[in-house]
């Protein structure tokens, strides 16, 4: 592959001409977010397709209406807060079906906008996950962020905090990696 984006051969990432790069730092909540400090809310299904870096994302607003798409996305070399590339691809609703009929691994979330954070309070097996990303255009944004007294602990370098990793992690896993930062969701 030449100099061009999505190289995953161990050069550095290298935004091109579709893809942005991704600079994010991810926190632990304990609890989500009080319903006043909310600008708006999303519940995300993503289904991440095995042994790609291709996720199926349907994201619906409160009102009714969806967004259909395919991002794809290329880590980093390294952990860190540039995570790598993200392109996305729109779809129709009947090219998101298609794609639905591929077996996938799901994960579903509720995602509240509290300014400057996104906080995803999970469903199913990772209920009791709250986790909040802030998102940057630069690598200065990224070091000045000061995270809200809210966060319990930084864990952008834990891998395990990940959506591909996530996707596949048992309650019992869960619950064990968020014990490890203080966090004890309830057992039912």
């Amino acid at each position: 592959m030449s100099e061009k984006a999505g190289r995953v051969d161990g050069d550095p990432v290298r935004p091109g001409t579709y893809a942005r790069v991704e600079r994010e730092r991810r926190f632990l909540l304990a609890a989500p977010p009080t319903p006043s400090a909310v600008t708006a809310t999303r519940v995300i299904t993503d289904r991440y397709l095995p042994g790609t870096r291709l996720r199926l994302r349907r994201t619906e607003s409160p009102y009714g209406s969806a967004e259909l798409k395919l991002p794809q996305k290329v880590p980093a070399a390294r952990p860190g807060t540039v995570q790598g590339l993200v392109t996305n691809i729109y779809l129709s609703p009947a090219e998101y079906d298609v794609l639905a009929t591929l077996p996938a691994r799901t994960l579903t979330k509720t995602r509240f906008s509290v300014p400057p954070l996104g906080i995803d309070v999970f469903a199913g097996r990772l209920r009791g996950l709250v986790l909040a990303e802030a998102e940057f255009a630069t690598d200065t944004e990224v070091e000045s962020f000061a995270p809200p007294s809210e966060c319990v602990a930084e864990v952008t370098d834990d891998a395990r905090f990940t959506g591909g990793r996530l996707v596949r992690a048992t309650r019992a896993e869960l619950l064990t990696w968020l014990a490890e930062y203080g966090i004890r969701p309830g057992v039912c």
